[in-house]
């Protein structure tokens, strides 16, 4: 595998929390490179177009994982495992995605590097997780502890976590930031704000269309941006009741409780959604607000994308006995 394949694959693996749909719904999505997947309650299709300008797809069965694992029915645990299952659809989403682009007809059949094996994923998934527990974890607990060295107010739980979690927002942010500025990402951003907008024009009940799919926002509450800033906001009092002043043992439990933190911040994601004039709808909304960095308005190609991964995931579903019916 090659540094720039590498490093694509390690950026979009870094960036699947933000592309994701982490919720157990009619429908939902992710945006990948030069395309989008799309899911169903019981199927995905990945459409993408590939550097010569054909359109592929890949489309599979899915069980929920509720539905195979009860214990994800509960609570705080379907938010563990619907986050999960999102992820490894992901991983399959996006070495679909990096397989198709990689096919480039105007490099010579003899230097094509071809497939890339399932096992080549992993380098990139350890070192995007690892850097992931550095960059979010690691980091800023290792910039408070030294603050409060020199500023001793920073000593007490509540300000000492608050600081961190502003440390912490502070790092995402500026990655996010960055990464909008990459000419691949940028695009991959524009696919993601075409997989918001055909997901509301589903979810209206009109005929899925590029034209009627334009007329919608590219900010959707059940987005991965949201759901990660409610995490950072949410880990604030929580890493608060850590009993402990040890550096080391901070940062486990830090680690420890990162589950507990995903399963509650999808029941406020989940709750949010279904009550847009509520309090909690106040408190996520900033997560709306960052989609202004990691979606933007798509052309109707890319919104085209979107649109036929809907309707392989819709043409699989309807195949298995299934149908979608908006309530």
């Amino acid at each position: 595998m090659s540094p720039r394949t590498f490093l694509r694959l390690f950026t979009q693996i870094q960036l699947l929390p933000v592309m994701e749909n982490g919720e157990e719904t009619l429908v939902g999505g992710q945006a990948v490179m030069e395309g989008v997947m799309m899911r169903a309650p019981h199927s995905y299709c990945v459409a993408v177009r590939k550097p010569g300008g054909e359109i592929v797809t890949e489309e599979m069965p899915l069980a929920r994982i509720s539905e195979t694992h009860k214990i994800f029915k509960l609570p705080v645990f379907r938010g563990m495992g619907t986050l999960y299952q999102a992820m490894s659809l992901g991983i399959k989403a996006l070495r679909f995605s990096t397989n198709a682009a990689l096919d480039d007809p105007n490099i010579p059949a003899d230097k094509r590097i071809g497939e890339i094996p399932t096992w080549a994923i992993a380098g990139p998934l350890l070192f995007s997780l690892i850097s992931f527990l550095f960059l979010y974890k690691f980091v800023p607990l290792l910039l408070v502890t030294r603050l409060a060295k020199i500023y001793p107010a920073l000593s007490g739980r509540m300000l000492f976590n608050l600081t961190d979690g502003v440390i912490r927002i502070a790092i995402f942010l500026t990655f996010l930031y960055v990464l909008s500025r990459m000419k691949d990402i940028r695009r991959m951003f524009e696919y993601h704000g075409a997989e918001h907008k055909v997901v509301f024009n589903f979810e209206s009940g009109q005929e899925v269309t590029v034209a009627n799919a334009q007329k919608f926002s590219t900010f959707h509450p059940r987005c991965g941006t949201s759901f990660l800033f409610v995490m950072m906001i949410l880990a604030m009092p929580v890493y608060a009741l850590i009993p402990f002043d040890n550096f080391a043992a901070k940062l486990v439990l830090r680690i420890v409780l990162l589950p507990l933190i995903v399963g509650v911040s999808y029941e406020l994601i989940k709750f949010a959604a279904k009550r847009r004039g509520s309090f909690l709808a106040t408190v996520t909304a900033p997560g709306l607000w960052l989609q202004r960095i990691t979606t933007k308005p798509p052309a109707d190609d890319q919104a085209a994308i979107a649109v036929r991964a809907l309707e392989g995931a819709m043409a699989l579903e309807k195949s298995q006995g299934g149908e979608l019916v908006i309530a």
